[in-house]
């Protein structure tokens, strides 16, 4: 099947983290890039501003697709009403969901995707960093700034394979297909899967189905790297039809910790320090290292490459150290990924007392039924902290929720519970610091907590 070549695309709420990406990418290859959003933040404004591609006013502009682009790709963030769309329905442009359109770009490369609910942005850029180190030519879209990439997103006509984080969430407001159903793998992972977005999947069964979906997507001659280790994945990801494909599964790579150091043992290439820790990465590690054995990196590069890679922004964050203590910031949310977290710094700082701070902020997070997900999740931490903002259950017109109901949902009975932010850093602040470690978890920002601050009284 042949690539549609595009000279003008117009991109429908461009202002979101990975839309802004892909229109810097489309304008860095030469197209004419136009959009629209109702609202852009910071750092989405001065990038686009800075390559000449904002848009002159905030709101929707339907006269905008008059000009005919020869594509609209539509945000997730659009409403099924928005008056841009309805005009490019009306004219009958070609509208593409973003994965839709990182497919029609790479029809003509091996597409590698990563899948599942949690690790995903982790092996997808050990997958990079490795690739990068090597010299290799490869696309890629991936859900995260990562360091040493300036975009989230590069296409070129050149590179023979694209790495792409699969998000098992919406494509957009229209089609409403898991997005990485869209990209049509040749090699798939699915690292572990645990129940999330119930505002889409309101069950764990309906959740896990998406995943069988991605598992049997893997056509003929394709490769299924899958987590061995978790129950979930094993129930989608059986091998249907080894004659046909690459059934690989994958578990913790070997290791040991030293003094707070994690050392990989390795067949051939020895002991390799690495700095990356916890089970959960001890995993990515592995899944990363299949994906690069089966596009030829031979396992020596691998290590090599492997031992410069600091990990993903906000996966594990280091974002500061004295000689008692360490500050930690991470993205997770979902209860899985919070268990995880927590339970890797505790295993590799066993001497120090662990205080661990989440953040409910998500849509699941906040819902009463879906709390109990959460049960046993912060057990490994010393001091376990939540904090939400009544503010935000306001604006999700949701249920406000009582600290006794999430002491019983986390089945903690000594959980500080904190509903004011200032109230929170205080706390953080006022207390000893010796010997202790802060892992802060949260896809949000603690509205707008002061870290600076924060690490001063830590560190």
């Amino acid at each position: 099947m042949e690539k549609k070549e595009f000279q003008h695309i117009h991109l429908i709420a461009m202002g979101g983290s990975v839309m802004h990406n892909l229109a810097l990418a489309l304008h860095d290859k030469g197209l004419k890039v136009t959009g629209s959003d109702d609202e852009i933040y910071e750092p989405a404004k001065s990038r686009l501003a800075a390559a000449g591609i904002l848009p002159a006013q905030e709101g929707w502009f339907p006269e905008k697709l008059d000009d005919r682009p020869d594509a609209v790709i539509l945000g997730m963030h659009a409403r099924p009403d928005n008056p841009e769309l309805k005009r490019a329905q009306e004219l009958g442009l070609p509208i593409f969901s973003f994965p839709e359109f990182i497919y029609e770009q790479s029809k003509d490369k091996q597409r590698i995707v990563i899948g599942g609910s949690h690790g995903k942005t982790s092996i997808t850029s050990i997958i990079m960093h490795v690739l990068r180190h090597l010299g290799r030519k490869f696309d890629y879209a991936v859900g995260a700034q990562l360091e040493g990439f300036d975009r989230m997103v590069k296409l070129t006509d050149d590179a023979p394979i694209i790495i792409i984080e699969g998000d098992e969430y919406l494509s957009d407001p229209i089609k409403r297909v898991p997005k990485f159903h869209q990209y049509h793998h040749h090699i798939g992972v699915i690292s572990g899967i645990s129940w999330d977005h119930i505002n889409v999947f309101p069950n764990p069964e309906i959740y896990r189905d998406q995943f069988r979906i991605f598992a049997e997507m893997t056509p003929k001659a394709g490769t299924l790297i899958y987590n061995k280790d978790d129950e979930q994945v094993l129930l989608v990801s059986v091998p249907r039809n080894p004659a046909d494909i690459a059934y690989i599964g994958y578990g913790v790579h070997e290791h040991s910790i030293r003094h707070g150091k994690t050392i990989l043992h390795t067949k051939k290439d020895g002991d390799v320090e690495i700095q990356l820790f916890g089970e959960h990465n001890l995993r990515n590690i592995n899944a990363a290292k299949e994906v690069c054995k089966k596009i030829g990196v031979k396992a020596h590069d691998f290590y090599q490459a492997l031992q410069s890679f600091k990990g993903a922004a906000k996966r594990l964050e280091k974002i500061g150290e004295s000689n008692t203590s360490v500050i930690f910031r991470d993205f997770a949310h979902a209860p899985s990924k919070v268990k995880a977290t927590t339970e890797a710094v505790k295993t590799q700082y066993p001497q120090r007392e662990l205080v661990a701070v989440l953040e409910l902020h998500t849509f699941s997070s906040l819902n009463k039924s879906f709390l109990p997900q959460y049960a046993g999740a912060l057990d490994k931490a010393d001091t376990a902290l939540v904090y939400f903002s009544p503010k935000t259950i306001a604006h999700k017109r949701m249920e406000m929720l009582t600290e006794e109901e999430l002491k019983a949902a986390f089945g903690n009975s000594n959980l500080y519970v904190f509903t004011d932010a200032g109230a929170l850093q205080q706390h953080l602040t006022g207390r000893n610091w010796q010997h202790a470690n802060l892992l802060l978890m949260s896809s949000g920002t603690y509205n707008n907590m002061n870290l600076e601050a924060l690490k001063k009284a830590v560190l």
